[in-house]
């Protein structure tokens, strides 16, 4: 169930909204137009939009060598020693995010373990009560038939 107040669509409020935000702080008018045209795809879980973030970054880290900003590659300074020690720290850079990717990653990994064995404790215990309820209820059916008999 969605319950936000405005829904990501296109509706005569949005685009008030839309057309508002742009007049007083152009910023404003362009979120309201990203959510607007990409806020189905979170679907309102933070969850949903941190594995659709994550899946961007994940594709713009394997898609980019040593690009400045816009993608575009960094030229030649003219300085060798200036341009071998960018290269350098650009490496070691690359590698610190790649280790901090794969931490998150063994991070995002025990939670969900620890969601599984949760849910699993959870699931036992509705079970053993369940199974209790069973086991006095047919204990009851048999005390009465022997009061009968």
């Amino acid at each position: 169930m969605n319950t936000a107040i405005i829904k990501p669509q296109w509706s005569p409020l949005t685009i008030a909204l839309m057309v508002l935000g742009f007049i007083l702080f152009w910023p404003i008018g362009l979120a309201i137009l990203g959510y607007i045209l990409w806020g189905e795809k979170f679907g309102g879980s933070a969850e949903k939009a941190q594995a659709y973030w994550n899946k961007g970054c994940g594709f713009m880290r394997n898609n980019t060598g040593h690009r400045g900003f816009g993608g575009q590659n960094f030229a030649s300074t003219g300085n060798a020693a200036f341009d071998d020690y960018r290269a350098d720290q650009l490496k070691r850079l690359e590698e610190e995010r790649a280790r901090l990717d794969a931490e998150i990653d063994a991070f995002q990994e025990y939670m969900a373990n620890l969601r599984k064995a949760k849910d699993r404790e959870e699931f036992d215990r509705f079970m053993s009560e369940r199974r209790g309820n069973r086991q006095g209820y047919g204990d009851t059916n048999q005390d009465n038939g022997n009061h009968n008999g």
